[in-house]
């Protein structure tokens, strides 16, 4: 069964998929072209109709609306750094193998991922099945890495919505590049979802293109996102309401990738207990994995952080406040389109909380057509395998 807790290697390779030779290429320094984002399209794996089937089953994903083979490419990209400057990521593009040459599109955004090898482009996980689940649908399907995983080099900015936001919109372009060399093209009006940080990142990614007249945004479903991060997230993190270990880890894995862009602290020791204080920022470098880096974090975040520092969470001041401002007002606007946010009440990794208060913030600027979409008394992880058909249900009926 596939829907094991992320902390217990949901993401690492499971399935391998007929006929995949991974070949990704070295990340390399690039300048800015308007033109074109797209470095390199490495075909990762073709699947027939049949062979979707068999694939989606062993992750017990509904293949009801399975309709067509799908074609997989590990895309390279130019995009920007967080420091504005030129730099490379990765993203998976699933195509439907269909005479259509308009392709609804849909982007998929994955949660939490701390080594780079985990993302769908680089390995067999939730987000290369979502991906697969929507192209087989008819849907050409974008699942980006975000900066600093997969093939991209340095750090992954984990929770800052313009990297975020700028990583997807430029896999957007890539993605057109491929499909027009196919003598396609990606209708105007992206479809958004995501899962867990993904959620969070689908409202994040869908302000965007319902600012940008390129692409264009049709509807947002969000899954199980931390969308109020003061108000919500933090908050059952410090209070036991969240499983201790992924409180750590998303706090820890939070913590320092702020740093590096609005620096929070002098020293590690202002943040972060003994030993900790010695080793927790290089365990965030995309380059250890999942396992390692929980095997050497504490089980809760008052064995990682200093008395200070969980004050200065609890009650965010300074830098750590501006931070939050800037990137924890992903809901704080009026979409104008339809908004579902799927979640379940007994998740311990993101609470339930988190979409209530997405649709009070949607609502409070005027958003008409949003709801919360209750899929039942579960964890964190079975949420995204229930919501998930749900999802592409949804969008299905949004058609035409």
């Amino acid at each position: 069964m596939r829907r094991t807790r992320v902390i217990a290697a949901v993401l690492c390779a499971g399935m391998l998929l007929p006929g995949v030779a991974v070949a990704a290429p070295a990340p390399t320094a690039v300048e800015h072209h308007a033109e074109s984002r797209l470095l390199s399209a490495t075909v990762l794996g073709q699947l027939s109709r049949q062979e979707v089937v068999d694939y989606l089953a062993g992750y017990e994903l509904d293949t009801s609306a399975v309709r067509n083979g799908v074609d997989l490419y590990l895309l390279t990209y130019r995009t920007a750094g967080v420091d504005g400057r030129p730099t490379t990521a990765s993203a998976l593009t699933v195509l439907p193998r269909t005479r259509e040459r308009t392709l609804r599109t849909v982007t998929w955004l994955h949660g939490t991922r701390v080594f780079r090898g985990d993302t769908g482009s680089t390995a067999d996980n939730l987000d290369r099945a979502a991906a697969v689940l929507f192209a087989a649908s008819g849907l050409a399907t974008v699942a980006p890495d975000y900066l600093g995983l997969g093939t991209g080099p340095g750090h992954h900015p984990y929770m800052l919505s313009g990297p975020t936001a700028g990583a997807t919109m430029d896999a957007l372009r890539a993605t057109r590049t491929l499909a027009a060399r196919a003598g396609r093209r990606l209708a105007h009006g992206v479809l958004v979802s995501g899962f867990s940080q993904g959620g969070q990142a689908s409202m994040v990614v869908g302000r965007e293109l319902a600012r940008s007249p390129e692409f264009g945004l049709a509807a947002i479903a969000g899954i199980a996102g931390p969308y109020d991060i003061r108000g919500q997230e933090i908050p059952a993190a410090l209070d036991g309401r969240l499983d201790g270990v992924s409180a750590t880890l998303y706090l820890a894995y939070a913590t320092t990738a702020w740093h590096r862009v609005h620096p929070l602290y002098d020293s590690p020791a202002e943040a972060f207990r003994a030993p900790y204080d010695q080793v927790v920022e290089s365990l965030f470098d995309s380059d250890h994995e999942e396992r390692d880096v929980v095997d050497a974090l504490p089980r809760t975040p008052r064995e990682l952080f200093t008395d200070e520092f969980l004050a200065r969470l609890a009650h965010p001041d300074g830098a750590l406040a501006s931070v939050l401002e800037a990137n924890d007002d992903a809901c704080d606007w009026r979409p104008r389109v339809p908004v579902r946010l799927f979640a379940g009440t007994a998740d311990r990794d993101v609470v339930f909380g988190n979409s209530e208060s997405c649709q009070d913030t949607l609502r409070a600027h005027g958003t008409r057509d949003s709801q919360v979409v209750n899929v039942g008394e579960v964890d964190h992880f079975t949420s995204a395998f229930l919501a998930l058909p749900q999802v592409l249900a949804w969008f299905e009926s949004l058609r035409g």
